[in-house]
């Protein structure tokens, strides 16, 4: 089959059919680096609800499709990942031998230029022309378990932790009993974890993602959306009744993917985030959940606890 019979049809990503997004999920299920949240048909159109500008491609040979590209298209022929800067994963979803390159795929899809931060390539169809430059960091459970995890995450770092217990016994004579709420609905604590990374990304002169309107609007429908594969999941760490720490994000099947970590800022001397990690790792299997990925960025945050990384 050549490359000259690959066709493309680009479309906004709530106009894609059922049974285009089945063969999406039939492809992305196939490999385990396409098995993110962020890089299947759902987190497209759920994206696709509030931009009008998000488009996906489909790749199609003798028929039938054998790739989807979801990106946003600039003026110029310019793409970039689908939901940024939420997107810290994406990818031109593909079987194991497409029969294409990147680049041909772009050019099919009439782009000039695909501009992007954290690729996941495992065919290697831009092999020619990116590097890695940075590591994302992942939680994955083995047969052991959490207890086994942190068990390995503890010896890896034992000063490190020996502190944490000695912060959170100093946290909980001071403040109160120390508590995971996983899931959690508060619409209060929603509310805080917004308003303290708001605060914290003001403080750090960083640009804050969270100020767009169809940010916002994207935030509110995930935390109300908690049926199906496919939805929000905010998992949050009190001190007696107190609101100390907690994670927002996505979930799909056995993997969480959270974007907005926010910590009390008045508690900060405590480290509630690291706090925070062992409680949510150790609630894993509870959530029915193998998977927490945490993400690129703030290695001394995440590095302690990542035995994985991407």
């Amino acid at each position: 089959m050549g490359r000259r019979m690959l066709k493309a049809q680009t479309l906004h990503p709530q106009e894609l059919g059922e049974a285009a997004a089945a063969r999406w999920r039939e492809l992305g299920a196939a490999t385990p680096a396409f098995a993110s949240p962020l890089l299947g048909p759902d987190f497209a159109q759920v994206i696709g609800a509030h931009r009008d500008d998000a488009r996906v491609t489909v790749f199609e040979r003798d028929g039938q499709a054998v790739g989807f590209f979801p990106h946003h298209r600039r003026p110029g022929g310019l793409a970039r990942p689908i939901g940024a800067p939420l997107a810290d994963y994406h990818a031109l979803v593909t079987a194991p031998d497409p029969g294409f390159t990147g680049r041909e795929a772009l050019a099919a899809a009439g782009l000039s230029a695909w501009r992007f931060t954290g690729l996941v390539d495992p065919y290697g169809l831009f092999a020619c022309d990116v590097a890695a430059t940075a590591d994302s960091y992942v939680v994955q459970l083995g047969s052991d378990g959490p207890a086994g995890y942190l068990e390995a995450v503890r010896a890896a770092s034992p000063k490190k932790f020996k502190n944490y217990r000695r912060l959170e016994h100093k946290l909980e004579r001071e403040v109160g009993d120390i508590r995971l709420v996983a899931p959690d609905h508060s619409r209060d604590a929603f509310e805080a974890l917004v308003t303290w990374k708001r605060e914290q990304l003001r403080r750090t002169g960083s640009h804050d993602f969270l100020a767009p309107a169809w940010m916002e609007s994207l935030f509110e429908r995930l935390f109300a959306l908690r049926d199906g594969d496919f939805r929000g999941l905010m998992v949050c760490l009190y001190a007696g009744e107190r609101l100390v720490a907690g994670q927002f994000g996505v979930r799909l099947g056995h993997a969480y993917h959270p974007w907005l970590a926010s910590t009390d800022p008045d508690l900060a001397a405590y480290s509630p985030g690291q706090m925070f990690l062992s409680r949510a790792i150790a609630a894993l299997p509870a959530l029915q959940l193998d998977v927490f990925d945490l993400g690129p960025g703030h290695d001394h945050y995440k590095r302690p606890y990542a035995l994985g990384r991407i």
